[in-house]
């Protein structure tokens, strides 16, 4: 990977990016000038560099499904297309409980209720309200924003060769446009970031009533929006025209035109969102009190880069887990 300065005023932030690196022993990191991002990246002008040689990118469907297979064998069980509808003590243990302990269950939309002692959440787009099910806090919400993206026409995918990045902005609360090679050999372009009206719009035109007016009528939303406003609306305005997203990409690969470009597929992500309008970016972990809550870890957020760091993430889970519940 390599993240690119464009302009002089992102130099320092590249710098303090890179010593950040060298903190964390990231291997091999380095900071590169305009001739070296040439050598790497061909179509790609900037004056300095963050050059990351050991990022590498990997189908995650498939590293998920690794994962189901390691659970599975362990003796666990999927059950998918089950949404939980309500969360209550048992007014007594049942009979295929483990050691009759198992005296609390969730309830799903399927009519079936599942026994167990302990519940993990881990929800994503739904955490905040599958907290409210439990008992527990609406704090922090979920604000869906979906992320277009672009993706290079075939017979141009010769002009990225590796991830190109730009340097945060810590006073934009999203990423910006980057370049991503993919398994398949295909080059996404992207994201923007715009607010969805539906917590599984995926799509333009997808709307949800009930997702739209739970955005909307939160204060932290309205918060957000008005710090942020010139960004806000110059994302919607690139969202509608694809000459507007040409531009931003040009500020890397300045050959890039409008013909070499195609819609591609879009993504939701859960941005958790507190009162006072700011994004939360560190992990949240949400119990409860009284015999429901105390027996509940809500994970309220995982930032990116959730799936990169999926196992730290998990350990990291395991250990709030035994601790919380003395286990």
């Amino acid at each position: 990977k390599l993240i690119v300065a464009v302009e002089q005023e992102e130099i320092p932030r590249l710098k303090a990016l890179y010593e950040r690196g060298l903190q964390n022993n990231v291997r091999g990191l380095k900071l590169i000038g305009a001739k070296e991002i040439k050598e790497k990246e061909p179509f790609c002008r900037g004056l300095m560099a963050l050059d990351s040689p050991y990022t590498g990118i990997v189908n995650y469907k498939q590293v998920a499904q690794s994962y189901a297979k390691d659970f599975q064998a362990a003796g666990g069980t999927i059950l998918m297309d089950f949404e939980v509808t309500n969360m209550e003590m048992a007014k007594e243990s049942p009979s295929e409980s483990v050691d009759g302990k198992a005296d609390f269950f969730p309830t799903f939309t399927t009519g079936e209720e599942i026994y167990c002692q302990h519940v993990v959440t881990c929800a994503g787009l739904y955490s905040d309200r599958l907290s409210e099910i439990s008992g527990c806090s609406s704090e922090p919400r979920i604000v869906p924003f979906r992320g277009d993206y672009l993706m290079l026409k075939p017979e141009k995918c010769y002009m990225v060769k590796g991830n190109i990045y730009p340097v945060p902005d810590p006073r934009f609360p999203f990423l910006g446009f980057h370049f991503t090679p993919r398994m398949d050999g295909s080059v996404w372009l992207g994201p923007n970031a715009v607010l969805a009206f539906k917590r599984e719009g995926y799509k333009l035109l997808d709307f949800s009533a009930g997702d739209f007016l739970d955005a909307v009528t939160y204060s932290g939303l309205w918060k957000l929006v008005l710090r942020n406003l010139s960004y806000g609306l110059s994302e919607m305005y690139r969202a509608c025209f694809l000459s507007a997203q040409v531009k931003q990409l040009q500020k890397f690969i300045p050959e890039v035109t409008v013909n070499d470009v195609l819609r591609g597929p879009s993504g939701v992500r859960a941005q958790a969102l507190d009162s006072d309008g700011n994004l939360v970016d560190d992990f949240v972990f949400d119990g409860g009190s009284g015999d429901i809550g105390s027996r509940i870890l809500h994970v309220r957020n995982a930032p990116s880069p959730a799936a990169t760091s999926s196992l730290a993430i998990a350990k990291m889970i395991a250990d709030e887990v035994k601790q919380r519940f003395e286990l």
